[in-house]
């Protein structure tokens, strides 16, 4: 089979395509540090962490990931409709019944941060209690659509940099394989 050059750079392009914009092969910057996600059956979403601008969270996060605390967790909270809005995980109780989580966490609180950074796509924030924006723990959403009214209600403390199409695709009970930390 002879390939032309027209069809060359069409595969080229597609190989491109499937591998990145799937999140497949993300590599933090120099000085970056990133929370990555393997979603089973689902592929891999990578979030940029906001380290400066919500230190005390972040480290949260980054300690939760590297003790092995989500894996294995389900996605327990995911809404689409009326439109595409987030998808929550953080929960330990998932692990066994999704239908039960939603309140659990990892018993530690984080004060709300103000990080300067707005609730748009892709942005990822601590879940907490309504009344209570001090309240955060473990639980974090992971927005599919901008949700400005959220801001200054909860920390936003970071914003997917790759396999935000991985993201939609999540449904409730979806299960996180792994969640490790990659610094550049």
């Amino acid at each position: 089979m002879e390939l032309n050059m027209r069809s060359f750079w069409l595969l080229v392009c597609l190989v491109f395509t499937l591998g990145f914009a799937s999140g497949q092969d993300y590599r933090p910057k120099p000085g970056e540090t990133v929370l990555a996600l393997a979603i089973e059956g689902r592929g891999n979403v990578y979030i940029r962490l906001h380290t400066r601008e919500a230190p005390n969270t972040t480290a949260q996060i980054v300690k939760l990931a590297r003790s092995g605390f989500y894996n294995g967790q389900k996605f327990h909270k995911v809404l689409k409709s009326p439109r595409p809005y987030l998808v929550q995980i953080g929960d330990p109780a998932s692990k066994s019944d999704v239908d039960g989580a939603g309140a659990g966490g990892s018993g530690s609180t984080v004060a709300y941060e103000d990080s300067g950074f707005s609730n748009e796509a892709g942005a990822v924030g601590l879940a907490a209690f309504r009344d209570d924006k001090n309240s955060g723990d473990s639980q974090f959403y992971m927005l599919l659509d901008k949700a400005a009214y959220l801001d200054k209600k909860y920390t936003v403390f970071g914003q997917v940099v790759a396999g935000m199409d991985v993201l939609r695709k999540v449904e409730r009970g979806d299960r996180l394989q792994s969640a490790t930390i990659l610094q550049g």
